[in-house]
């Protein structure tokens, strides 16, 4: 998975590479979808959610740009598969999932991997961001936002922290990164990506 689908398809930076290889993917789908869990495929899990394709993972900490002791927060948990990629990179993760059931089940099985004092999961709105804890080193979001909210940009560490998301509507959307120097922030566009939506008072309605 590593050589043929994130290798070969641009993920340069070899931390990501080996952190995305130490995860074991399969320990975060249902049993019916192992069989599937390395391929290049978004697959399906509680809540009518999903867990991105090994690439959007990649590529997304890839951009993110953080490594050891770097405070990364991640808007929506799912599977906790991404907080297991920022937890090899050594980050400490604190990661916002509005489903409890998800937010459960993903706390059980990080802990069983052994990633819990790396990642701490809450319960609540991600659209809000989480003012406890920032500025953030980095901010992930895991679904598609109708726009930048605005708390997350403001959440931003100003010393270069780095929010990287999909923007768009519930079909379609841009992966967006946006980088803060001080009171300047910049935005740019790493291409088309598909996301289920960001549900949230900065979000879409349910």
């Amino acid at each position: 998975m590593v050589e043929t689908q994130l290798r070969s398809r641009g993920v340069a930076d070899e931390r990501v590479l080996v952190a995305i290889g130490a995860v074991p993917r399969e320990a975060f789908i249902g049993e019916a979808q192992r069989r599937s869990a390395y391929a290049d495929d978004a697959l399906p899990i509680e809540a009518g959610q999903t867990i991105s394709q090994p690439y959007i993972v990649a590529r997304m900490t890839e951009l993110l740009r953080v490594g050891p002791g770097d405070r990364v927060l991640e808007i929506g948990t799912g599977s906790g598969y991404q907080a297991a990629v920022l937890a090899e990179l050594g980050c400490r993760v604190v990661s916002v999932e509005r489903h409890e059931e998800l937010a459960s089940t993903a706390r059980a099985r990080l802990e069983r991997l052994g990633y819990a004092e790396l990642v701490d999961i809450r319960v609540g709105d991600g659209s809000l961001g989480l003012r406890e804890g920032a500025p953030w080193r980095g901010i992930l979001v895991a679904a598609a936002a109708p726009w930048i909210p605005a708390a997350l940009r403001d959440q931003l560490h100003p010393d270069g922290g780095r929010l990287v998301l999909p923007v768009g509507g519930r079909d379609r959307q841009q992966l967006i990164v946006v980088a803060r120097d001080g009171d300047r922030w910049t935005e740019t566009s790493d291409g088309p990506v598909m996301f289920v939506p960001l549900i949230g008072a900065a979000g879409f309605p349910t």
